[in-house]
């Protein structure tokens, strides 16, 4: 099997409270590990949780408050300190370029790895990281600034070979027929064996969605249909609507509604405000609407079956 994990390093809104930091995600997907949101003690919480810093090649920030890229810095002299030689690709709106290069020019500083910087569209859906496996796609939100959510797939996998019916003497070229859904032929083109015969289906893809800061926002809606796991932010709970409504932040019960209506699997409830100690309001009052409802509080990792 292979992994799909997402490790929640800070759940806290704008201020840290109780234990809380501000907004980071570490995120597994067959050994590919991506960092959303670098919110404060970034650095900390990955050493913590016994992180390996350097195997972060790409890190994703939805939109530039404080508590989102504020532990960036830190992190980038960290991974300079111990000598991080591979490229580290940042992706975000307009001006983080500017904010890290001023700090590295007043600094007199400048790391000793290659930082590519990947500007991301006002309101627009596209694919900003892609391989062979996986896709990363932004999420257009509704904030006070410009910001994104980011939509992690998987590539639809191979097919997976059945041992048991295997006939003996295959050769190399047959099993990677198999695996791309072919039949095996011999030289003239004769057929040997139909792969359906001799093969199972694949594994299923998965998916997580990240919506960092929002408003509530049915837009997002058919670029979530059907996602395995969806982050959505919860800062308040709804006595404090029209604190949601001013700042452009959700409630509980709106994020829950999202995931209803999106036909999620599980619902992730972070960025909580500074005024909840207990998190319990927040949990039940998704609960009320969206039942498979979960706190994403520091240190709990959600690993997505296949």
């Amino acid at each position: 099997m292979s992994s799909f994990c997402i490790t929640i390093l800070g759940s806290s809104g704008a201020l840290p409270a109780y234990g809380r930091h501000p907004s980071a995600q570490l995120i597994e997907i067959q050994n590919r590990y991506f960092l959303v949101d670098c919110g404060e003690a970034v650095q900390i919480q990955l050493m913590r949780y016994q992180a390996n810093l350097h195997r972060i090649n790409h890190i994703f920030i939805s939109h530039l408050h404080g508590d989102h890229y504020l532990g960036l810095m830190g992190l980038i002299f960290t991974m300079h300190l111990q000598k991080r030689q591979s490229d580290l690709h940042l992706y975000s709106h307009r001006g983080l370029d500017e904010i890290i290069t001023t700090q590295f020019k007043y600094s007199h500083s400048a790391p000793g790895f290659k930082i590519i910087f990947h500007r991301l569209e006002k309101d627009k859906r596209e694919i900003i990281f892609e391989d062979d496996k996986v896709t990363v796609e932004t999420i257009p939100l509704h904030h006070k600034i410009t910001c994104s959510g980011f939509l992690f797939r998987e590539k639809p996998k191979p097919r997976r070979i059945d041992k048991t019916r295997l006939p003996p003497g295959l050769l190399l070229q047959h099993m990677a027929s198999l695996k791309k859904g072919e039949d095996i032929v011999d030289d003239e083109g004769n057929l040997l064996y139909k792969n359906q015969d001799l093969t199972l289906s694949p594994r299923r893809s998965r998916s997580y969605a990240y919506c960092s800061d929002t408003a509530y926002f049915e837009k997002m809606i058919p670029q979530i249909q059907g996602v395995d796991l969806l982050y959505h932010e919860s800062t308040f709970t709804v006595d404090e609507s029209q604190k949601a409504i001013e700042t452009k932040h959700s409630t509980a019960a709106q994020a829950a509604t999202i995931a209803k209506k999106a036909g999620a699997a599980k619902l992730l409830l972070g960025h909580f405000s500074a005024r909840y100690k207990d998190l319990t309001p927040l949990l039940e009052e998704a609960k009320e609407i969206f039942d498979n409802t979960l706190l994403a509080t520091e240190g709990e990792q959600f690993t997505i079956a296949d």
